[in-house]
């Protein structure tokens, strides 16, 4: 039969195959040739035996969350408890865009901002629609469902942003466990511990560990084509790496405003470091 793996528990694989759960267990040779089966992965495996026997080519993978055969992610990201963090947000982006995967933002905690703070997030939520990522607060859950219908979706996110709790409102059913930020530590507890995809209406959407770090995991020379507002026809040099090269339209873009900041410091660091 062939079937998703829609969540993996120590060695132990479940596969949904014509709406039916199958436990499972992965044959040696994946060791062997040193592959590794992912939740998302599209198996062949034997109904009987309980057994893998093949996976499948994948359209694209990413490794946090670790999940493969994704159509859309959604970054989940509070505005507050846990404190927004650009840097973690383009960061998120960039390993997503570059991993072939469409991005969609959500924002968490918007209730918990002042006038002027909601304001702020209100320009920023513009500017990420306005250069092509769809973007949202979580209250809009309608729009959500409308831009993940029919798709495979995975969440990530900081921890105590928020992932389980939107899956919750999606599905009241699931009831997956939630918790509060950690005052002493100002940041989320871990409530999700491993990925699991779980099928919702027409969509399949996964719920992942949170975490508080990231590192951007492709080569330096491509995350300027992560950044959609980075438009390198208006360079001097079509190669260039928007960083000090004369004639670079993307640094006037910055200085005329065009561009936000934060972003281009957040490419920068990324870059550079």
């Amino acid at each position: 039969m062939t079937g998703r793996i829609v969540s993996i528990i120590s060695n132990l694989y479940t596969v949904d195959a014509n709406d039916e759960l199958y436990k499972c267990r992965a044959r040696g040779k994946f060791r062997e040739q040193k592959q590794t089966p992912l939740v998302g992965d599209i198996v062949e495996f034997d109904e009987n035996k309980k057994y893998i026997l093949k996976i499948m080519p994948r359209k694209n993978e990413l490794s946090r969350p670790t999940i493969a055969n994704v159509d859309k992610c959604v970054v989940v990201t509070s505005c507050k408890r846990p404190d927004f963090s650009s840097s973690l947000l383009d960061k998120m982006l960039t390993n997503i865009i570059l991993s072939s995967v469409e991005p969609i933002i959500v924002f968490t905690k918007y209730d918990l901002l002042t006038k002027d703070e909601k304001e702020e997030f209100d320009n920023l939520i513009k500017y990420y629609n306005d250069i092509g990522i769809d973007t949202l607060i979580n209250t809009n859950l309608a729009k959500l469902e409308k831009l993940i219908s029919g798709a495979t979706v995975t969440l990530t996110g900081q921890t105590g942003a928020g992932k389980s709790s939107i899956i919750n409102k999606l599905n009241k059913d699931l009831n997956l466990k939630t918790d509060d930020i950690s005052e002493a530590l100002g940041r989320g507890k871990h409530t999700t511990r491993h990925v699991e995809l779980y099928k919702v209406k027409d969509y399949y959407i996964a719920d992942t560990p949170g975490f508080s770090a990231l590192d951007v995991i492709d080569d330096k020379d491509n995350i300027r084509f992560a950044f959609y507002e980075f438009d390198n026809d208006g360079c001097k040099f079509r190669d260039c790496k928007h960083l000090n090269e004369i004639g670079c339209k993307v640094i006037d873009d910055v200085e005329a405003g065009i561009i936000l900041k934060s972003r281009y410091s957040n490419y920068r660091d990324m870059v550079i470091k």
